[in-house]
């Protein structure tokens, strides 16, 4: 059955391979970006080139007024929803928590745990209207199991977070039929270790890993995908570690 995804933060890593990967299965695909205008159009380019119906929504998702307008604008264009991916996250350069300053947290959680409250929260109140329920899908970490000592703890607090929401939300909105999950990625071959300052970092530390390598944001793709669709029809409530044994 075709469906319809908006997805936030997708213009690049686990957001684009998502809307690829979805567009690929007949769905409509909306997603928002920040402020890479180009990647956003280099997505909007994949999509289409499988056939797919898309749009890119440019918006600030800690932001309640762009929040608002993104959902307004996904429903104009495809008249329902079916599913919401919370992914749009931050990370900062590897330090440890007594050198964080606090814009640095502050912009940390509004962009983690804020917008991704709001866009869950917007979701909740607009998925019920599609008629077979729906499904919201959370990209958390795994980071918030294992802290990320002396790199990233603020990141994986945040993370921490989204796991915590994730179990309370589902509970919520079982009733009517909206299922709610998260997927925590491991360490994932993607841009955001060097909006970190280590654009190796996957590479580098990939032989730590069980399974002796980093894993890929498709990889990532797959499991989101899957909880959004009618396969998962049973699943809600769960963190799923994409992790590769980590």
């Amino acid at each position: 059955m075709s469906k319809t995804i908006l997805i936030s933060g997708g213009s690049r890593g686990i957001g684009r391979a998502t809307a690829v990967l979805a567009s690929r299965k007949g769905w409509d695909v909306a997603f928002t970006y920040r402020a890479d205008a180009e990647a956003a159009r280099q997505t909007v380019g994949e999509v289409e080139a499988l056939g797919g119906k898309t749009l890119a929504i440019q918006g600030d998702a800690a932001l309640e007024a762009d929040v608002l307008r993104t959902f307004d604008a996904a429903y104009d264009a495809f008249g329902r929803l079916d599913a919401v991916v919370v992914n749009a996250g931050i990370v900062g350069p590897a330090l440890p928590l007594a050198d964080m300053s606090v814009e640095r947290l502050e912009r940390m959680f509004d962009t983690n745990i804020l917008g991704a409250v709001l866009f869950a929260r917007e979701a909740a109140r607009r998925l019920p209207d599609a008629a077979d329920g729906g499904a919201i899908v959370f990209v958390s970490s795994a980071a918030a199991r294992l802290g990320s000592p002396f790199e990233y703890v603020d990141y994986a607090a945040s993370k921490g977070a989204i796991d915590t929401l994730t179990l309370g939300l589902s509970k919520e909105l079982a009733g009517q039929s909206i299922r709610v999950n998260a997927v925590r990625p491991g360490l994932i071959e993607t841009e955001i270790h060097a909006s970190g300052g280590q654009p190796d970092r996957a590479q580098r530390l990939g032989h730590n890993v069980p399974m002796q390598r980093p894993g890929s944001a498709e990889e990532v793709a797959e499991a989101i995908v899957w909880l959004c669709s009618d396969e998962a029809s049973y699943c809600t409530g769960a963190l799923l570690d994409v992790a590769g044994g980590r």
